[in-house]
């Protein structure tokens, strides 16, 4: 099957709400207007060249946020074996706003490149942008956090999302939580601290700092070293730009980088629907109700079967 384009779909999914809430009455959706990002906030530049796939950045993070433990250790390198659904490597869940995958790329004499996959914190966030409740904030730091006491559960911000990073708690289908990194924002990146994968990362993978300086940095970095890196800093210009930000001496879609995104913030595509009072307040309730007894019903089939054999 086809992958749909997440821009062609939110625009289409908007359009149709729009003209069918045409109707009714007009909102402002404060989180419809442009925003940049601020001047002076904070960013990580990873360097994928250094990372070794040791995961102790996941465990940090599980242990900074309280997450429940894993299913599998941390030292457990067998979750790099792991392939989902359509051939997708590991994404972040509920239970995980971190993880690290291995990509085997042919040619490549240093062996495997390891990837952390988290938020990338955009400066003009689509999550934020696209959610008609203001259930998301970009706050001076750089970070995106979520408020999950205003939050109706249309996971609007889970299809707008260019890098398919926010996580839905299933588990209920009464109290939509999301759930992803927040950069540490509570316990670390207010007080002017580096979130806990970083500080935790025994190979100075990533470097935190100001955004405008770690920009700096990673291109003297590909210019002091002709031939490791790929031209090209991931994240300084992608959908608008982003708080994390990368370097990879392989091209970057060979390590999971969607690289088709280009320089626009996605949710430029469908700002002008944002300003009329979504269908799903009335509809997507009921349908994600509808999906959660659907996901139960399949959970409960599989482990008959599972019992059976």
């Amino acid at each position: 099957m086809k992958k749909i384009d997440r821009r062609i779909f939110l625009k289409g999914g908007l359009a149709g709400g729009a003209a069918l809430a045409a109707t009714g009455t007009a909102a402002t959706a404060k989180g419809a207007g442009t925003f940049n990002g601020y001047p002076n906030s904070m960013g990580v530049l990873v360097d994928l060249t250094k990372c070794v796939g040791c995961r102790t950045c996941e465990a940090a993070c599980n242990k900074e946020q309280g997450l429940p433990a894993p299913d599998k250790p941390f030292n457990d390198t067998s979750v790099f074996d792991e392939v989902r659904e359509g051939g997708q490597k590991r994404r972040t869940t509920e239970k995980a706003y971190t993880v690290v995958n291995r990509y085997d790329v042919e040619g490549r004499e240093g062996g495997p490149v390891y990837r952390k996959f988290q938020c990338n914190h955009c400066q003009e966030p689509a999550c934020l942008t696209s959610c008609f409740v203001n259930a998301y904030k970009k706050t001076p730091e750089g970070a995106v956090i979520y408020n999950p006491k205003v939050c109706v559960g249309c996971r609007t911000c889970m299809v707008a999302c260019p890098f398919y990073v926010p996580a839905y708690a299933y588990s209920s289908a009464t109290n939509p939580v999301v759930k992803k990194c927040i950069m540490c924002y509570d316990t670390r990146l207010k007080f002017g601290r580096p979130p806990a994968c970083v500080e935790a990362c025994p190979q100075e993978v990533m470097t935190f700092g100001k955004r405008t300086d770690l920009i700096k940095l990673g291109h003297e970095r590909i210019k002091a070293n002709p031939g490791k890196y790929v031209d090209h800093l991931y994240g300084e210009t992608e959908v608008g730009g982003t708080s994390w930000m990368y370097l990879s001496d392989v091209p970057f879609e060979k390590v999971g980088f969607d690289t088709t995104l280009g320089n626009q913030p996605i949710i430029s595509y469908v700002k002008d629907f944002l300003g009329m009072v979504p269908v799903v307040l009335t509809v997507w309730p009921a349908l994600f109700t509808g999906f959660h007894l659907l996901a139960n019903r399949k959970e409960a089939k599989k482990k008959e079967e599972e019992n059976k054999g």
